[in-house]
């Protein structure tokens, strides 16, 4: 089947097949920042953004996005022109194997487009779903709150 949808800004048209999940699609177009962690939602290693909203990527059929705007890590920003959010997770610490990073950014992403001014619990909620098991969480909250801070002080883009 032909799905038309839009990745990271560019739109995409292209052949799937009816059961085959997003994520997989994700990393046929070259998104290594979508990974398999568990393959049932549990741990948020696949999170993207669905019209802006996070999604495990690995339960969604890719028909499902037909439509539809996708935004992976990728998107976000780049090594060489990082977004804010990303840079705060450098600045403060938050990664280390970088496994869980990318669904980490896109929650708080989510998170810091409706809260300018996330609490620390708003915060724990939000990357809630998402397992990490490097950092204890300290740090990604920290990074959180640093973005937060950020973008209340117009650095954000």
């Amino acid at each position: 089947m032909k799905l038309l949808f839009e990745l990271n800004g560019v739109p995409q048209y292209l052949d799937v097949e009816p059961g085959e999940r997003l994520l997989r699609l994700l990393r046929r177009l070259g998104m290594k920042s979508v990974k398999e962690g568990c393959g049932t939602g549990d741990c948020g290693a696949c999170t993207v953004l669905v019209d802006g909203r996070a999604v495990r990527s690995c339960l969604m059929v890719a028909p499902q996005v037909q439509g539809r705007r996708v935004l992976t890590l990728e998107g976000l920003g780049s090594v060489d022109d990082p977004h804010p959010l990303q840079q705060a997770f450098l600045d403060a610490g938050a990664v280390q194997c970088g496994f869980c990073t990318p669904g980490m950014i896109l929650v708080a992403y989510e998170l810091l487009q409706g809260n300018d001014d996330p609490s620390p619990e708003d915060v724990r909620k939000a990357i809630a779903g998402n397992l990490c098991r490097c950092t204890g969480y300290v740090k990604i909250a920290d990074a959180v709150l640093l973005a937060a801070r950020w973008k209340q002080e117009g650095k954000w883009r």
